[in-house]
């Protein structure tokens, strides 16, 4: 192997190895990398489905576009320029055979050496520091040039983020109600929050990033069916905004670019100090993810809500979540084996 080779391997891997990092529904992590000499492909793990929840898969291949724009973003921060293909037909790609090809979600090839990406350098180490705070935002409120940036970020995947007016937020407010007494009464959802906020073997949701109480908020967030550790104070979201991710299709191409876009938009808000809750409930109630598209003017279909806002500056930042080891989720057998 040469020296070129080495390096392109081992960005590769590294590239793998830092999308783990990536926000994922419930903390599932959902993916697995595959490390060839050229190229690198994302494979989603359909243990980790929520299938009471997420039958149709919506949000598991979001949460792997996350993983996958992180992957993007750590290799452009490391001097490498890849070709994308998304949802690559098995019939098209010249790849090493592979048994779990109808898992394939994208391969990252035609790799080329460009100049490190400055900007990418810095949204590297935003993945190091992002988290989620489900507590109630502070008074300050989010800069109209603040909130450009983060729409504008998005965009460039290909996703739409609108902000909702107060009236909107109103509308969302009543359907993530609905959503909520549709699955509190559901017990199949119950056993399957129960189960995902129980484990203690590097995913799911520890105690410590839930609320130890109901947060006041206007638009309410999800009942996990048990409380969490984390301190939650007398705030309210009144200086949130909340904006709606969205695209022209529903199918499994579109959920994987509104995955990249939710992480090319939560990245640019951690570095513009901004903190980002996403809220799934109303999306995977089907009524209620009806009623979002009217509030699109059934223009587009949405695939995630945001609360953007400041985070309490009186209240140290919640732990992150877990990560699964590395050798769980990447595999570098082919690339070792050239």
């Amino acid at each position: 192997m040469s020296q070129t080779d080495h390096a392109l391997t081992t960005a590769l891997a590294q590239a793998a190895a830092t999308a783990g990092r990536a926000p994922s529904v419930h903390n599932t992590q959902p993916w697995r990398w595959r490390v060839l000499p050229d190229a690198l492909e994302l494979r989603v793990v359909r243990d980790r489905q929520l299938t009471a929840t997420d039958p149709e898969g919506r949000l598991l291949v979001l949460s792997c576009g996350a993983a996958l724009h992180h992957a993007r973003v750590t290799l452009a921060a490391e001097g490498w320029q890849a070709v994308v293909e998304r949802i690559p037909d098995p019939d098209e790609v010249e790849r090493t055979p592979n048994p779990d090809d109808a898992d394939l979600l994208a391969r990252l090839t035609s790799l080329t050496r460009v100049g490190t990406d400055p900007e990418a350098m810095h949204l590297v180490q935003c993945m190091r520091i992002r988290h989620t705070d489900r507590r109630p935002v502070g008074d300050e409120p989010i800069t109209d040039s603040a909130l450009t940036e983060i729409t504008e970020a998005a965009a460039v995947e290909g996703v739409r983020l609108q902000q909702l007016d107060r009236d909107q937020v109103l509308q969302l407010a009543t359907a993530a109600s609905q959503a909520d007494s549709v699955e509190s009464e559901d017990p199949r959802l119950r056993a399957e929050l129960a189960y995902w906020t129980s484990r203690a073997d590097n995913v799911g949701l520890p105690a410590a990033v839930l609320p130890e109480s109901p947060p006041q908020t206007t638009v309410p967030g999800r009942d996990f069916g048990r409380a969490g550790t984390l301190p939650v104070g007398p705030g309210h979201d009144q200086a949130a905004a909340y904006a709606l991710l969205y695209g022209d299709e529903d199918e499994p191409s579109t959920w994987l670019r509104a995955g990249e876009a939710l992480s090319a938009g939560w990245l640019t808000a951690t570095r513009l100090g901004v903190s980002v809750v996403p809220l799934s409930g109303v999306i995977e109630v089907p009524g209620t993810r009806a009623e979002l598209r009217g509030v699109l003017a059934g223009m587009g279909h949405p695939y995630l809500v945001l609360r953007l806002g400041r985070a309490d500056p009186t209240h140290a930042g919640p732990p992150h979540t877990p990560r699964l080891p590395v050798e769980q989720v990447v595999d570098t057998t082919a690339a070792r084996e050239t």
